[in-house]
């Protein structure tokens, strides 16, 4: 089963890009590492994790880069992680991607690839944020996020894909041990907020998608 993780710095977490790397430097330091162990420790040949998260990516980034980084490999699961770029370009260069153009794009992501890989599981990821070094300055407009949360939901709900949520689960973490402990600059996480989202993603991956393969 070839799981692929699509995204921006959040999936990236510096993973050598260099398409002849040897595979262990390919997984980056976050999530997406940690899911591959996870899977890997219950049977190293059944699961093939792949790491095409880019730092600095928004939405329409994604869109542009599709066809090279998802279509071309034929993943059998595809997971999604996106929005906070499209805001914070938007503070910091006025090149930011509007909620409505943001529902537009992605709408365009998951079309095009379901006509492409009509088999295809795919998880939507919910975008988020916590108060940080980053974000506190501009808390409130980072709190945008929420909406592009909801757009990432309906969407999920209107093509009958796996929504995974995430701000809940970290604001109470935050709310109990710091924000900082989690995400080091609001959006960024540590190793805590990495393994908050790798044992979410894992349980919604064990419970319904390996359950419903067996049920096929």
């Amino acid at each position: 089963m070839k799981i692929l993780f699509f995204g921006d710095s959040i999936t990236d977490m510096s993973r050598n890009r260099d398409e002849h790397a040897d595979e262990i430097f390919t997984y980056g330091s976050g999530y997406p590492m940690l899911v591959a162990s996870a899977l890997y420790r219950k049977n190293p040949l059944k699961y093939q994790v792949i790491n095409r998260g880019i730092g600095g990516d928004r939405s329409v980034d994604l869109y542009a880069r599709i066809k090279r980084d998802v279509w071309n490999l034929k993943p059998d699961v595809l997971s999604i992680l996106v929005g906070i770029n499209d805001i914070w370009h938007e503070l910091n260069e006025n090149d930011g991607v509007e909620l409505d153009r943001f529902e537009k794009i992605y709408s365009m992501m998951i079309e095009d690839t379901l006509k492409r890989l009509p088999n295809v599981k795919i998880i939507l990821c919910e975008p988020f944020v916590l108060k940080g070094k980053c974000t506190q300055q501009q808390f409130e407009q980072f709190q945008q996020v929420y909406r592009y949360a909801e757009i990432v939901k309906g969407l999920a709900e209107r093509y009958k894909l796996y929504f995974l949520p995430l701000q809940e689960k970290l604001n109470a973490a935050a709310e109990k041990f710091g924000a900082e402990k989690y995400l080091y600059d609001g959006v960024h996480p540590m190793v805590a907020g990495a393994t908050l989202i790798a044992d979410a993603w894992l349980k919604l991956f064990e419970r319904d998608i390996l359950r419903e393969g067996k049920a096929e």
